[in-house]
Parts: structure tokens; sequence; C-alpha cells
């Protein structure tokens, strides 16, 4: 018999799928090799998010990312089930900033409020040679807007500005000043540990402080912030790191099957004769702190391979979100969030810490299939 507690259950996976061995996985980050993504076959991913609200006081509600990010290139976001005792569970998406969700109310008094949400998505390792331009599409005038726009963390005047113009005075064209950019930020920022989560990424307070540390919500929304105030399309791709890196770098992948704290955001730059293009300051940053044995020079040869492919360049194993700032959550009436990565719940006193797995409480596991 069906009880409420199981009633509500949606988005049917269209297919049965398989979870490939982890051991496979562990057998390819074993094997180190330079990091030069190029492109490559198409693989399939699922994660698995189980949220539990500890302390339902009042009305209870929870926001989970899903996949509405898409590019035919390198990834295709696929099917959401659950299952809940949620009152309702919809899929939703903020019209402001286009991030999808799906958003559960549950009932008064309900003394254990609990979700499981399953998500698919299939990714490949994508590379774009800036040696060979070309004539791709123009980005419809709508897209362009909105990702040379500020945002309430991203503006492009001001500091943004000024320091924009300093790093690319003297260089001509999209690709030049965008690259001078890029190396700006490995060269000037740094990966720093204490930053709680991925950061926050208020770009204009980080210039202003002259302390230019964070994690890759900060670092690469100063790229984009930057990019942008150049009139140069750019955007940051929130999302989920799901397995290990197979070139064997331990900083660039997740080790574990328990992805809860896996979250990173990326970065693409539109380019006229190139399109969207992939990039990640951050992720050199987190090589030079993080790759072992830890705290690398700039020298260092994964550093050097990390820093070359990554103007152009990523591995597939990671499951995206979103592109979305300033995100209104359903339902609720406080401020909005500067980026929508992490599940997200609120009761009586407000919203929960999403940075607090182990007391919020949720658990994401990944893991790739075959279909």
């Amino acid at each position: 018999m069906t009880t409420r507690r199981d009633l509500l259950k949606a988005g049917a996976l269209a297919t049965a799928a398989a979870v490939l061995p982890r051991a496979a996985f562990a057998q390819q980050a074993a094997a180190p090799q330079t990091f030069a993504p190029a492109v490559g076959q198409w693989r399939s991913y699922q994660i698995v998010t189980t949220v539990e609200i500890l302390k339902p006081e009042g009305q209870v509600q929870a926001w989970l990312p899903v996949a509405s990010f898409s590019n035919p290139d390198w990834f295709k976001p696929g099917e959401n089930s659950w299952t809940t005792n949620a009152r309702s569970a919809q899929l939703v998406r903020d019209p402001h900033s286009g991030a999808d969700m799906l958003h559960l109310v549950f009932a008064d008094g309900e003394k254990a409020p609990r979700v499981e949400l399953t998500s698919r998505a299939t990714s490949r390792d994508w590379a774009v040679d800036l040696t060979r331009p070309g004539k791709p599409a123009p980005l419809a005038a709508a897209d362009r807007a909105r990702n040379i726009a500020s945002t309430d963390l991203i503006p492009t005047d001001g500091i943004v500005k000024a320091t924009s113009d300093k790093i690319v005075a003297g260089k001509a064209g999209e690709l030049e000043k965008v690259r001078a950019i890029f190396e700006w930020i490995v060269e000037n920022t740094y990966r720093n540990p204490a930053t709680r989560g991925c950061g926050i990424g208020d770009i204009a307070a980080l210039l202003k402080s002259g302390d230019l540390g964070g994690k890759c919500a900060d670092l690469n929304a100063l790229f984009v912030g930057l990019v942008r105030a150049q009139d140069i399309p750019a955007r940051d791709v929130y999302g989920l790191r799901v397995v290990p890196s197979r070139f064997g770098y331990k900083s660039l992948g997740a080790n574990s099957e328990i992805v809860t704290k896996a979250q990173h955001c990326r970065a693409e730059v539109f380019l006229s004769e190139f399109g969207w293009v992939p990039m990640d300051p951050a992720d050199v940053r987190k090589v030079v702190l993080e790759e072992p044995p830890g705290k690398l020079a700039l020298d260092d040869p994964k550093v050097v391979a990390a820093r070359k492919a990554l103007f152009g360049a990523w591995e597939g194993n990671w499951f995206a979100f979103n592109t979305a700032h300033d995100v209104a959550l359903p339902g609720f009436t406080g401020p909005r969030l500067g980026f929508l990565m992490y599940p997200q719940a609120a009761n009586a006193a407000g919203l929960l810490d999403c940075l607090d797995p182990d007391n919020f409480k949720y658990v994401i596991r990944a893991s790739e299939i075959a279909v």
C-alpha cells in the first residue's frame, strides 16, 4: 500500500541504469598522466541527494538544485525523480535567474521532513582549439545581455572595471584580453583553505580588500566579472565534481562516492570566433594548493599542465546545475541568493546553514552509470 510518505514521486527515469563499479574509477585516478583533456566520449552520471530537516520548526521548505544548464558540446541534463513526505513537491524555475530546482513544502507538524532526489546527466571532456578560429553562431541579443550584465555580487563598474582595464591595457582582441585576465587571476590570487564552502563571490569586496584569496565561487566570479567589464560575455557554471580525474589529479575530481562537499563552479567565455570556451583559473590555484604533495610552485609540471589546459579545456567528471545569480527561492520572502549550488532549506527561524550538512542534514552520493 502506498502511504503519504511515499506518495510524491515524480520524474520517472526513462531507462534502467546500472551503477558502474567504483573500483574502475579508483584505477583511473591511480594512473597519473599529463592533464590534457580533449574531446572525449560521453559518460552518464547519477547523483542522489538525501535531505532531512532535523529541526522542523514552523513551516518547513526545501529547494534542491537540478540541472537546468545545457551545452550540446559537453553537457546534457537528464531526468529527475524523487520520493518525499512533503505536502507538495514540484520542479520550479526562478524566472529571473533561470535556475531550476525541486521545491518542497512540508505540512506543519511533520516531525521528520525528508526527500531523496535522484538526478542524471551526461557529460564529456571538452576542448576548444584556440589556434583555429571559426564562425560560430552569434549569441542571441538576450543571451549576450545576460552574460555581460552586472549582478549583486559581480558588478562590472567601479573597481572591477578599473582593474580589468589595467589588466588588458595594450591587448588587442577578445582572445588576447581574456588570456591576460586568466593569467592575472592565476598570478595574483590564491586558494584560501579557510574560506567556507566555495566562497561568497563578492568580487568588489575582494578587490577592495587587497587580499585576493578565496575559493572557486570567489576566484572564477572575479574572472567572469573582469571579462564582462570588457563587454565580453562570460558566465559562472555552478555544479558538482562527481568522479575522479582520469588524469590522476586528486585535486580535480571527486575521490569518494560521497560528494556532499564537492561543489565547484567553472567559467565559460563566449568568443566571437570560437563560441563558448571552457576556462577555470580557480582550479589552477586549487592544483597549486592541494595537488600532492601540496603547495606546489607555479612552475611545477602539474601546475604548468593544468594552467595550459584549463584555458580552453576541462574534464567531464562534473555535473552542472546552472549559471544563475541573484536567485529568488520560490515561496521564500528572504533575500536572494548569490548563486544556487547547495541544497537549501528554511524553517520558522529562516534559512538553514547550507554549509553545515551534518546539522542541516543532507548527503549527496555520485556514481557513473551505464544506460
